[in-house]
């Protein structure tokens, strides 16, 4: 059976999560599974109260987890829910995680680190290495209001833009959703290193290579999946920027964890973080 992992918190962010993860194990008919990390952090700072045993916190974390999966249950009757709680860092754990799961979902930010980060060290750790899709999610992301509900991926030629994509459709085809495919790029510039109009600047053919490019890229995955439209975005400008814009509308973007350009070394690329940092919906990186 599927399973969609929910790395929770209790953060503001981890609650949106929680939410969003619910709904989407709901909707693959998938189980869900909700790790919290029972991370140990001693403070020395003086305290008239008494110190809490270390079993006992445990023991409430345990039954905070319960009442939660009960409350999911309440909403989601159908569905299987999971809790675990582990001894561990977040990030560790999680990727742990990610080898038998069909998707992570985290909150952007957790209770740590800094409060003017959009998105915190976990989700980024997780996003970069973890071994399936992983969903983030922050606090009151509401897509805008449309006619149909879209899902929004890039498209780049790349390996990794191919996964992104069958992820894209299938997602698409469980929401009954528009599969949007954004191909953006730069325009180069009009004249030569020495000044001279270049004559080799043809804004026609270019255009006709990104169309043909997505045409190649979505192919096999429009024809797995018939009933899904799909619209094309041929945009000249920063991919992310083109992404990010097509997501005012959209329940979801998709990117791959790194395309073409860049620093091969990277696992991450900076289209993928600069999409994950401020798309206005939850963001899919697939790797």
């Amino acid at each position: 059976m599927a399973t969609v992992v929910i790395g929770y918190d209790n953060s503001t962010g981890g609650q949106a999560a929680l939410q969003w993860a619910a709904a989407e194990a709901q909707r693959l008919h998938a189980r869900l599974r909700i790790v919290q990390v029972f991370e140990l952090i001693i403070a020395t700072r003086p305290s008239p109260g008494k110190i809490v045993p270390l079993a006992g916190l445990r023991t409430a974390r345990e039954r905070g987890l319960h009442a939660l999966a009960d409350g999911i249950r309440a909403q989601h009757p159908d569905l299987v829910v999971q809790t675990v709680l582990v001894d561990g860092s977040p990030a560790e754990v999680l990727l742990g995680e990610s080898a038998q799961a069909t998707m992570i979902v985290l909150g952007s930010r957790g209770l740590g680190g800094w409060s003017g980060l959009l998105v915190g060290s976990v989700a980024v750790q997780v996003s970069t290495h973890a071994q399936c899709p992983v969903v983030v999610v922050r606090p009151a992301q509401f897509p805008r209001p449309h006619e149909r509900p879209a899902v929004v991926v890039g498209v780049d030629g790349s390996k990794t833009s191919a996964k992104a994509i069958d992820f894209a459709f299938d997602q698409a085809e469980a929401r009954g959703a528009e599969l949007v495919a954004v191909h953006a790029w730069t325009r180069p510039s009009p004249t030569d290193d020495g000044g001279e109009p270049r004559r080799d600047l043809n804004e026609q053919d270019a255009l006709e290579s990104g169309r043909l490019l997505v045409a190649e890229s979505i192919a096999g995955a429009l024809a797995d999946h018939p009933d899904v439209q799909c619209d094309t975005r041929l945009v000249v400008g920063h991919p992310a920027h083109a992404l990010v814009l097509a997501g005012e509308s959209a329940e979801l973007v998709v990117v791959g964890s790194r395309g073409r350009g860049g620093f091969t070394g990277l696992l991450l690329g900076s289209t993928s973080q600069n999409v994950l940092h401020h798309a206005p919906c939850p963001v899919a990186i697939v790797r």
